[in-house]
């Protein structure tokens, strides 16, 4: 397959429902901290709707959840804030 052959990334069709998973360590604030840079992206977001799940050894926390992503410029901006935080390992 040459690169001109290359199966493209399907379209984001903006504005939408949009899943995000965030991977830290287990802190105390963990979650507020992620809450609060979520809220800045997405006024509408509720924090009850996070789902939260320990590893195993309870050393790291995934919260699972969704936002109203308007853009990709919305999507880009909260995935550099989240980066910056400390207790963040990954964001998918």
């Amino acid at each position: 397959m040459t690169k001109d052959q290359a199966p493209k990334a399907p379209k984001i069709e903006f504005p939408l429902d949009y899943p995000i998973k965030v991977i830290g360590t287990n802190e105390q604030d963990f979650e507020v901290q992620v809450s609060e840079v979520i809220e800045r992206f997405d006024q509408g977001f509720d924090r009850k709707s996070i789902v939260k799940v320990a590893s195993r050894k309870a050393t790291f926390v995934s919260l699972r959840f969704s936002i109203w992503a308007t853009g990709k410029d919305q999507l880009a901006g909260m995935h550099q804030e989240l980066m910056k935080l400390s207790c963040v390992k990954m964001v998918l």
